[in-house]
């Protein structure tokens, strides 16, 4: 098999450059990656990818490697898409599913993008990487940095979960921590990049990230027998997911693998702590102003300002969804709501898809009879530090049983 990408493109202004060359942003602003879709075509069909191992290089044809390019992998299998009947009663609609993307082998999503962009990064003789994070993309960049040879580093803001603090520092990754925003470190991460300290592979900032979250995409299609929802919910900070999943649709739409050319509605959800694509979307801008004084414990969407803040909008638009934000508030109960109807536990992020899921439905903006499936971006175990119960303390060696018997009417089970 050879490579079937045929050179990148300024998303900005169309700029082109070459495929057999590292590469970074441009002007600014992140590039796509073009393909020569007749040739694959040609090359392979559903029925071929389907009889191929379920993993996310099953689309190799559709991602920026060839038979001579050796993955930095930790076997990324296919993720589930869960039906969750019980939430569904509960919001009177008939099919939700939950995309769970904490299967992977970092618990997150961002295994997809880091594996593709270190296997990338690395054949083209990067020895170095380095990146800002909030959270989930430094620990799995650490994890495949250590696992492809690579010396990484990462910039993080003061209030990154403790987790993915210590995944960074277990895999021997470098760990710089101080106070301000992921657009405040992610500019250190770039001088440091022009100083040729290290390889900036931060979001957005080179082109094969984008790509390899697209499989995503290509997952969802095949799991739906190459047809898709009709409504996906997804959290949105940087947006690399979002941006890359609409773009597998319609590369698999002029493929003609498609069995229809409806596309879904994407409605990209912030929390209500960190808005600023709620902001532009609503006035009808297609860049986002810088917010200001971010608060969420949903670390993935605190992200003051992303720089493909454009192609979001651009998708979410041509898709006919809306960008919405849920209350930061309720991130717990909506967790919880989900945990306790379908044993889920999903990370904050994916909370306020379950709050827009809640007042969309609740309005009519979700008809009963549509399929809506909502991306689990990681586990919600790694979130652990900001969840804090106030619980009861009782006495084991002197147990009361007649407080515990008293909240029970019957047997839960018969002699």
């Amino acid at each position: 098999m050879t490579r079937y990408i045929t050179h990148f493109e300024s998303a900005i202004d169309g700029t082109t450059y070459p495929a057999d060359q590292l590469q970074t942003w441009h002007a600014n602003r992140p590039l796509w990656s073009r393909y020569d879709l007749d040739r694959i075509r040609a090359a392979v069909t559903p029925e071929i990818i389907a009889s191929r191992r379920e993993n996310m290089w099953r689309y190799r044809e559709l991602l920026p490697v060839g038979d001579e390019v050796e993955p930095i992998s930790l076997d990324e299998q296919m993720t589930p898409t869960v039906a969750c009947p019980r939430l569904a009663q509960h919001l009177n609609l008939d099919h939700v599913y939950i995309k769970d993307e904490s299967r992977l082998a970092t618990c997150s999503f961002k295994a997809r993008g880091l594996s593709l962009a270190l296997t990338m990064a690395r054949h083209f003789g990067v020895r170095r990487v380095a990146m800002a994070s909030n959270g989930n993309a430094g620990g799995a960049m650490a994890i495949y940095a250590a696992r492809g040879g690579l010396d990484s580093f990462v910039l993080v803001p003061h209030n990154t979960p403790i987790t993915n603090i210590a995944e960074c520092l277990q895999c021997g990754a470098v760990i710089f921590y101080g106070n301000g925003f992921i657009d405040q470190c992610g500019r250190l991460v770039r001088q440091g990049h022009d100083r040729k300290l290290w390889f900036d592979i931060s979001t957005m900032k080179e082109p094969y990230r984008l790509e390899g979250k697209k499989t995503m995409g290509l997952e969802l299609a095949e799991q739906f027998g190459w047809d898709l929802p009709d409504v996906i919910f997804y959290p949105t900070g940087g947006g690399t997911a979002l941006i890359a999943m609409w773009k597998a649709f319609k590369e698999l739409r002029e493929l003609g693998w498609l069995k229809s050319s409806r596309m879904p509605r994407i409605i990209s959800v912030q929390s209500t702590g960190c808005p600023p694509l709620v902001q532009a979307y609503e006035k009808g801008e297609r860049f986002v102003t810088r917010y200001e004084n971010t608060d969420t414990i949903a670390s993935g969407l605190r992200v003051p300002q992303g720089i493909g803040d454009f192609m979001v909008l651009d998708a979410v638009r041509e898709s006919g969804g809306k960008v919405v934000a849920a209350e930061e508030s309720q991130l717990f109960a909506w967790q919880k709501l989900l945990a306790s109807h379908e044993g889920l536990l999903v990370c904050p992020e994916t909370a306020t898809c379950i709050g827009a899921l809640v007042e969309m439905a609740g309005c009519g903006e979700i008809k009963r009879s549509e399929k809506v499936v909502i991306f689990n971006t990681a586990a919600g175990q790694k979130y652990m530090d900001y969840f804090k119960p106030q619980l009861p303390e009782l006495d084991l060696n002197n147990f009361d049983w007649s407080r515990i018997e008293s909240q029970f009417t019957r047997p839960a089970y018969a002699e």
